[in-house]
């Protein structure tokens, strides 16, 4: 198919109700390692859009990659986890050249696990937003470096699309509906928080203590050193940890960013019906004045707080 007719397929596509998306490039899954993605790349008829966003782009990123900065991606810092408006993200997406039919891959720099969690965030909200082929790159920009594939210094010229996304919320749960399931009971409450947060010893920017009936599974439990198990890994692990039959999953953390990994985990991976982030996390959830499990009482609160900030400052 020439070039043209090509262009002209998917226009009709998206001007016919119904019609069917262009198909993903030969070889694509949620998670691909850097060999995989190189070898797209090389045969992929459509182009291929790869935005980093963590690390030092300018030092160096996949050839054609964009660079979007995390924070752009996020709330205020009063409560990092919270949505922008759709207009900021129309443009986000526009600038960025991406549309519903753009095979996307989000890179991040593939310092440690929790860097993952960048990639994962982004790749919630662009699903949300309508885009259909996404992918993230298994163990990041420092995987593909390792794995001696090219690199470019060059800043590509992206011509802007004229998308305009609605974002579904097919995968996310708001604070009011969270406080349902709670009273409900019927969903699985995950905190992807390392243990210390989720029982109430360490804190940050959420107060110490969780939320009422929620189970611990931390992020980095879908790791193997650098990397992300696979599909078959993330399926064994979800058995595992018996992640596999709630009617609803609901993941979250202190501000959506480790709770994105396992939201990706199980969503994407482990193919875990009805997962959902629950974006703002415990930053707002302890805003509100919710009830928490493992709260710690005052004298202990204070103890711990003092014992803190007396190891900060020495």
């Amino acid at each position: 198919m020439t070039a043209r007719l090509r262009i002209s397929a998917i226009a009709l596509a998206a001007a016919l109700p119904g019609a069917a998306l262009a198909e993903a490039p030969e070889g694509w899954a949620p998670l691909l390692q850097p060999s995989e993605l190189a070898e797209i790349l090389d045969s992929a008829e459509q182009e291929v859009r790869i935005i980093r966003i963590s690390g030092d782009y300018a030092a160096g990123h996949i050839p054609g990659a964009v660079r979007s900065a995390y924070g752009d991606w996020r709330g205020p810092s009063e409560n990092p986890g919270a949505l922008r408006d759709i207009e900021h993200f129309r443009d986000l997406v526009q600038n960025l050249g991406v549309s519903a039919q753009t095979p996307v891959v989000v890179v991040h720099q593939g310092a440690n696990p929790t860097d993952m969690g960048t990639a994962a965030r982004v790749y919630w909200t662009l699903k949300s937003l309508g885009v259909e082929d996404l992918a993230l790159l298994n163990g990041g920009f420092a995987a593909w470096q390792a794995a001696d594939l090219p690199v470019s210094t060059d800043t590509p010229e992206i011509a802007r699309t004229d998308y305009a996304p609605q974002f579904d919320n097919t995968w996310r749960i708001t604070t009011a509906e969270v406080e349902q399931a709670v009273d409900a009971g019927d969903a699985r409450l995950i905190d992807a928080r390392p243990e210390g947060f989720f029982e109430g010893l360490t804190w940050s920017i959420a107060d110490p203590g969780t939320i009422p009936g929620s189970g611990n599974l931390t992020y980095d439990v879908w790791f193997e050193g650098n990397d992300m198990v696979g599909p078959e890994g993330a399926a064994r692990i979800a058995a595992e940890y018996d992640q596999t039959d709630a009617p609803m999953t609901v993941s979250f953390c202190n501000t959506g960013h480790w709770a994105a990994i396992n939201w990706f985990a199980l969503s994407e991976l482990a193919e875990v019906d009805n997962t959902r982030l629950y974006a703002e996390s415990m930053a707002e959830w302890t805003a509100g004045d919710h009830e928490l499990m493992n709260e710690p009482g005052r004298v202990t609160y204070y103890w711990r707080s003092t014992t803190r900030w007396l190891g900060d400052l020495f």
